[in-house]
């Protein structure tokens, strides 16, 4: 954080009893330009990307690490840094020779896998970064975005990176898949894997991620929160508890402090209080996943999931879930049980078996729990639907 940033933090914290001052610098939804304590591994990142600066392409790259570790926040940094030191993800990036002669022009494109689970929806978000047109969502089909990319690439002297990040993860495109998306332009596309292994059939440089240790991640929680909470709202022995307790992982830490602050706000609170992190810490589940995977669904499976989160469901079998949340809603409880199995399918929530019963079905009931952190969910969720509104 520079020194414009702490002095507007401090105003900011003067204009009301508020515990937070900045939600965006706490979501554990943004990253920051400069990820805190990674810079070996950028190091190694820009190694095995070196060819670029010649103005050749480098071969596959994969970035793995375990969940929390900031593949994503290292991955989309970088890119974000090559593309400003070069004019933008937007315009030419032109390597100059010592000769003075403009290189080929390079674009660097992040795609979130999350959020492109169909051919099309991958070309458009690719395109939408290497062209200044507005790329149309409708209207137009898979074959024309294709050809769009393939004559926005035709020139000898345009190449692009993509990153495809969590392409491991259910109903993403897998980097192989992508690679077959590209094979049109192949021979100015190179790719960058991101997640926690690298595709089976890999065959370039792998960038590992650690995990966080306990220091680094103190000084990660220690970045957000003098970024988006008043000045003295968390002490510092409270962030080195929240970092052990988060054991490396940066996302369980910062969805903590994120659903604490949220609890503090709520409360109207002027601090955060060791009741609201401890109640926070409970929110995020062992071995859950990010609170983004909730968040990319569809508008309905959200509202279906904020009904599941405030009806508690406890130790009620999927039927009854189903139906109450049914209830609430103009979804059929057909509709809301398929919708049910099919998160606990893409990891979402979990299936839970429930102790049997005598009603002679023979069959085990179970209940659904959430995997990711309810309170920075509906927080988020919220907000997404504010600005979906305005």
């Amino acid at each position: 954080m520079d020194l414009q940033e702490r002095i507007a933090r401090r105003r900011s914290a003067r204009q009301g009893p508020r515990v937070v001052v900045d939600r965006e610098g706490l979501s554990p939804l943004v990253h920051r330009p400069e990820p805190v304590g990674r810079g070996p591994v950028l190091e190694q990142l820009l190694d095995a990307l070196e060819p670029i600066f010649d103005g050749e392409l480098p071969p596959p790259v994969a970035v793995v690490g375990p969940a929390g570790s900031g593949t994503s926040a290292i991955v989309t940094a970088l890119f974000d840094a090559l593309n400003q030191e070069f004019g933008g993800s937007n315009r030419t990036i032109a390597t100059t020779t010592r000769g003075g002669n403009t290189g080929p022009v390079t674009w660097f494109v992040t795609v979130d896998g999350r959020h492109v689970e169909s051919p099309f929806a991958f070309y458009r978000a690719v395109l939408s970064e290497l062209s200044r047109e507005q790329v149309p969502e409708s209207g137009v089909g898979t074959d024309d975005l294709r050809e769009r990319l393939s004559d926005t690439l035709a020139r000898p002297d345009r190449r692009a990176i993509v990153a495809i990040d969590h392409h491991d993860e259910p109903e993403t495109l897998g980097a192989e898949r992508v690679r077959e998306l590209l094979a049109p332009v192949e021979d100015c596309i190179a790719t960058v894997a991101v997640g926690q292994r690298a595709p089976d059939d890999h065959r370039g440089p792998t960038v590992t991620v650690p995990a966080y240790r306990d220091h680094e991640l103190v000084d990660v929680v220690t970045d957000r929160a003098s970024t988006g909470l008043a000045a003295g709202a968390l002490d510092h022995d409270a962030v080195r508890e929240l970092a052990g307790w988060a054991d490396g992982n940066a996302h369980d830490a910062l969805a903590a402090l994120f659903g604490a602050a949220v609890l503090a706000s709520e409360a109207d609170a002027d601090r955060i209080e060791p009741g609201h992190l401890e109640r926070a810490r409970d929110d995020v589940p062992d071995d859950g996943v990010h609170v983004s995977r909730a968040l990319a669904l569809s508008e309905t499976r959200q509202r279906v999931l904020l009904a599941l989160v405030d009806l508690e469901s406890g130790e009620r079998p999927i039927r009854e879930i189903a139906t109450a949340i049914a209830d609430r809603s103009s979804l059929t409880a057909g509709t809301v049980k398929r919708f049910l199995y099919e998160l606990a399918d893409r990891g979402v929530i979990d299936r839970v078996p429930l102790p049997a019963t005598d009603n002679g079905s023979g069959r085990q009931p179970s209940t659904v729990e959430p995997r990711f952190p309810t309170i920075a969910f509906r927080a988020l969720a919220a907000v997404t639907a504010a600005n979906a509104d305005s």
